[in-house]
C-alpha cells in the first residue's frame, strides 16, 4: 500500500479535505502527523476507482451520488477492529450484578435493551450474552441485545460468529469450550448465544442510529472516542443523553473520560466500575 501512497502523493490540500470529510461523516479526525496512515488506508480504494489523485477521489465523495456506495469501503479501510472475548469486564460485572437486578427491581419497561454501539467484529456483544447468561438473566427477564458498527465487514464477521484464538486471550478455557466448537482451527460460537444479538450496520454519530438504537437505557461505547474529536464527541453524547431513559447507563473505556465534554450524565462506581448514569 506504500507504494500506492507514494505514487499517488497526498498533498496538504488534499488531506485536509478528506480528513474533515470522514470527521464530518464518522466522527473520526486524523491530526497532520496521521497523513501517511490516511494515504496508505485509502489509496488501494482510489486506485480501484480508476482515479490517479486523492482530489479525484475527494469530489466523488463529496459531490457524485455514486459516493454514497463508497462510504462502507472506507470505513473497512479506516477502522480499528481490534478487540476480544471478556475485555474490560468491570463494567460488564457491573451489568450483570447490579444494573440488570436495578432494572427488574424497578420494574421498568420490558424488554430490557442494551446497545452496543460500535462493536467491531462481535466480541462485546458476545461477551455480555454470555455473562448475562452465566447469571441467569435470559430465563428471568426479557433482554434484548443490539450491536452496530460503521464497518461493513467487521459485522458481516461478527454475524459469522467464527474466531481465531486471538480473540481468545483473556476468555477462560471452561467458558471457551462450554460457549464456542473447534471447527477447522477455527471456533464457532454456540448458535443459541449468537441469536441473542442482533446486528446492523450503523454509524454511532447520526441522529437517525441514536433514534433507533439509542432508546436503550444500557449503551456500551468502549474504545470509540479515542479515535474522535472533542467535537465529535460531545454531538454524540448529546445524542445518546436526548434518546436514553432515566437513568441510562453509559459505558466507555477507562481512557475515555467524559468530564470535560458533557454535563448529561454523571460519573458514578456502580458494582466496583465506572459508569456514566443519565438520571
Amino acid at each position: 500500500m506504500r507504494f500506492y501512497s507514494e505514487t499517488l502523493g497526498l498533498s496538504d490540500n488534499a488531506f485536509s479535505l478528506l480528513r474533515d470529510l470522514v470527521h464530518e461523516r464518522a466522527g473520526i479526525y486524523y491530526e497532520n502527523g496521521r497523513r501517511d496512515i490516511v494515504a496508505d488506508k485509502l489509496s488501494p480504494l482510489v486506485i480501484e476507482r480508476g482515479f490517479d489523485s486523492f482530489l479525484d477521489y475527494y469530489y466523488l465523495l463529496k459531490y457524485d451520488p455514486v459516493g454514497e456506495e463508497e462510504w462502507g469501503r472506507i470505513m473497512d479501510a479506516l477502522t480499528v477492529p481490534e478487540t476480544y472475548f471478556w475485555r474490560e469486564t468491570d463494567q460488564i460485572h457491573a451489568l450483570v450484578d447490579v444494573i440488570v437486578p436495578r432494572y427488574a427491581a424497578e420494574r421498568r419497561p420490558l424488554p430490557l435493551r442494551i446497545w452496543c454501539a460500535a462493536c467491531a467484529t462481535g466480541e462485546e456483544p458476545f461477551t455480555i450474552a454470555m455473562a448475562l447468561n452465566e447469571t441467569g438473566w435470559f430465563d428471568r427477564l426479557p433482554i434484548e441485545i443490539s450491536a452496530s458498527d460503521i464497518a461493513p465487514k467487521a459485522i458481516a464477521k461478527a454475524q459469522a460468529g467464527v474466531y481465531r484464538d486471538r480473540s481468545f486471550r483473556n476468555l477462560t478455557g471452561y467458558l471457551k469450550t462450554k460457549y464456542f466448537t473447534e471447527e477447522a482451527g477455527v471456533w464457532r460460537l454456540d448458535p443459541q448465544i449468537s441469536a441473542r444479538v442482533k446486528f446492523a450496520i450503523a454509524n454511532v454519530t447520526a441522529e437517525t442510529t441514536a433514534a433507533r438504537l439509542g432508546v436503550a437505557p444500557v449503551i456500551f461505547c468502549r474504545n470509540v472516542f479515542i479515535y474522535f474529536s472533542d467535537q465529535a464527541i460531545r454531538r454524540t453524547v448529546r445524542l445518546f443523553a436526548h434518546y436514553m431513559p432515566a437513568p441510562g447507563y453509559l459505558c466507555v473505556a477507562a481512557a475515555e473520560s467524559l468530564l470535560k465534554v458533557t454535563t448529561d450524565f454523571e460519573l458514578q462506581e456502580i458494582g466496583g466500575a465506572f459508569v456514566y448514569v443519565k438520571n
